[in-house]
């Protein structure tokens, strides 16, 4: 409508509601907004409301009536993700660029299918065609600035993990600028930051349970290895090369079961963590 900020399926306004009641089509996909900046002051305006339960119901329920279409996108991404962790050399400075653009573009395709548009699994390279560099930045920023507050201290990589985690969203969904996206994330979180806590630590909890176990295996190799030289440094260094083909071995299949156990936790974790950006970006119910 003219004059306003927000996008609506014409179903939405009285004049065409009469033409098109009778028509069985799904509702039009959520379009990004004229103005951006006018809709995130009115996001900001509004009270956020994150329904942990209806998110992780939501997860479910999108899964069974999608199965197929999930677990094909999640496949695509997991698989592109992993390919460039585990490549050598340039493996990780690939995946810092890449992994947000590929993320971004589940996220929007999960989206749009939730919302009823008609999307198929090519729909998560979206992200390469609709915003690719700001996708770029999002993803490679939010990764740099977490990973120096997780060195830095634990409570600050751990806030802005959860603090961001609806930036790659809004860049695809809505066409953000990718600063503006990030800190639109982290300003409506930070409201109700305990409960998006919440919710991705169910939602992500087998990921999450092998990774402390994953921890606590290492830090009780590392125990045991200084107690059998009596904590003598060279001693332990010099041990650690006698072992390290061995141990690299069992690191990389703990690494690959790791990856697994993602993969499988996403195919759940995409629907729940959709709802949850609709719940605090999407349009209220009246």
């Amino acid at each position: 409508a003219e004059g306003s900020a927000e996008w609506k399926p014409l179903s939405a306004f009285p004049e065409f509601a009469g033409a098109l009641r009778t028509q069985g089509a799904p509702a039009l996909a959520a379009a990004p907004p004229a103005s951006p900046t006018d809709w995130a002051n009115q996001i900001l305006a509004r009270e956020p409301e994150l329904r942990i339960g209806d998110c992780l119901a939501g997860g479910w329920s999108f899964l069974a009536s999608n199965a197929g279409f999930v677990f094909a996108t999640v496949f695509v991404v997991w698989l592109a993700n992993a390919a460039m962790m585990f490549t050598p050399i340039v493996g990780g400075i690939v995946y810092l660029l890449l992994a947000g653009v590929f993320t971004g573009g589940l996220y929007l395709a999960c989206l749009r299918r939730m919302r009823g548009e008609a999307v198929g699994v090519g729909s998560v390279f979206d992200g390469f065609r609709l915003c690719f560099v700001q996708l770029m930045l999002a993803g490679a920023l939010s990764q740099l600035l977490a990973g120096i507050g997780m060195y830095l201290c634990l409570v600050p990589w751990i806030y802005l993990a959860v603090a961001w985690k609806f930036a790659l969203p809004l860049v695809a969904d809505k066409h953000l600028e990718f600063w503006s996206a990030m800190e639109l994330s982290r300003k409506v979180v930070t409201r109700v930051w305990f409960k998006v806590f919440l919710l991705l630590f169910l939602v992500f909890l087998p990921f999450l349970a092998f990774q402390a176990f994953n921890a606590a295996r290492t830090m009780s190799f590392v125990v045991n290895l200084l107690r059998d030289v009596n904590f003598d440094p060279a001693q332990a260094m010099t041990s650690l090369r006698g072992q390290a083909w061995a141990f690299m071995k069992q690191t990389m299949l703990i690494a690959v079961l790791g990856q697994g156990i993602l993969f499988v936790n996403l195919l759940y974790a995409v629907g729940a963590v959709a709802h949850a950006y609709e719940n605090l970006f999407g349009p209220r119910k009246s």
